[in-house]
């Protein structure tokens, strides 16, 4: 294996660890609207504050849920954009000029759902919240889906010219396949979070997370098995079945652990079917990093869009100082944060205005 090879496959698994860890972020941000309203239905073994808690501590005690490492999760995102800058220069270019639209929207996205986030709990008053977490609802929805959509259009090409230019319009990429990537990413992420908050959370909130984990699991496990079959039909080759039959596997459980109530178990099938999922995009892209839909002859390579060796060499070295203590780090933060939290848990906020803005 060569350096550009080992940096196509570092950059794929950053994606990997992005998707896994992030993809329940976006969850547990599209569920805060759903799952933050108050409980409508009963669990006899919850006690009664918790059974009347207010919506907005409902709210809180799921964002807590992600307090401690969403920021931590984006890291691989900024890692692995980083890395494609420096390590295919040529590919980071085309791509994020054939998707600035999207990627600005995506950004867009992430941005305001970091502000609403940091800023929510800052000002004691329910129209603030409200509006934050409708950014914290916007910055989660947005990405979900076009970071499917963008992945699928990576995989399936673009038009690219011989000068590695792209030649099409923002309409080429909405295109079935894409489509259909991006409905993927929406239902798989909000599966992931619902599981998530079932195993982060106890009581009413658990039992709800879990009904919906339950009523999203079939839908979700319908429609990958679309994309996924179309990816290795379309094109797959003979080791992407590897990832493929991973990632069905792990879906079926996934179900069938919903079901059950065994949110553990179904955390665990969530994650690996994700990572699967995004192991055999990669997979399917090799030796491509953006396939050129108007010629082959066109088509960006891991060769023709490397950096030279020198580069790749010091990223290397860098890499293999600095990524294992990066690694320990958010491990430890996740062991640290490990245990679940409860509505009982968040102290009332007596001093919530109405939505009218008190005056000075």
């Amino acid at each position: 294996m060569g350096l550009p090879e080992f940096w196509f496959l570092i950059i794929a698994i950053l994606f990997v660890g992005y998707f896994v860890l992030e993809g329940f972020d976006f969850g547990v941000g599209m569920l805060m609207p759903i799952l933050g309203s108050s409980h409508t239905g009963g669990d006899e073994s919850v006690g009664p504050r918790e059974e009347l808690a207010d919506p907005d501590a409902r709210r809180r005690a799921i964002l807590n849920t992600i307090g401690p490492v969403w920021d931590g999760n984006e890291v691989w995102l900024l890692t692995a954009g980083g890395a494609m800058f420096a390590a295919f220069g040529g590919w980071y270019a085309t791509m994020f000029t054939a998707f600035y639209l999207p990627l600005f929207l995506i950004l867009v996205g992430l941005i305001t759902r970091v502000c609403a986030i940091e800023w929510r709990g800052k000002i004691n008053n329910m129209r603030w919240r409200m509006w934050a977490d409708v950014g914290i609802g916007l910055g989660s929805w947005i990405p979900a889906i076009l970071w499917g959509v963008a992945f699928a259009n990576v995989i399936r090409g673009l038009p690219i010219d011989g000068d590695a230019q792209y030649t099409g319009g923002f309409f080429n990429l909405l295109n079935p396949y894409a489509l259909l990537g991006g409905l993927t990413t929406l239902l798989a992420f909000l599966t992931y979070g619902a599981v998530f908050l079932a195993l982060k959370t106890t009581g009413v909130l658990r039992e709800d997370s879990m009904k919906y984990a339950a009523r999203l699991a079939i839908p979700t496990l319908v429609v990958a098995a679309a994309f996924l079959l179309w990816t290795q039909f379309a094109y797959g080759n003979g080791w992407t079945w590897i990832p493929v039959l991973i990632a069905a596997v792990a879906a079926v459980v996934m179900v069938g652990a919903t079901q059950v109530r065994r949110e553990g178990i179904a955390f665990a099938a969530t994650f690996i079917a994700v990572g699967g999922t995004v192991a055999t995009l990669f997979g399917a892209l090799y030796p491509n990093v953006l396939p050129s839909s108007t010629d082959p002859a066109f088509n960006l390579t891991i060769d023709n869009t490397s950096s030279s060796d020198y580069t790749l060499t010091v990223m290397t070295w860098a890499a293999v100082l600095i990524t294992p203590v990066v690694i320990g780090y958010q491990a430890w933060s996740y062991w640290v944060f490990r245990k679940r939290i409860s509505v009982e848990q968040i102290p009332a906020n007596t001093g919530l205005s109405s939505l009218r803005v008190p005056s000075e």
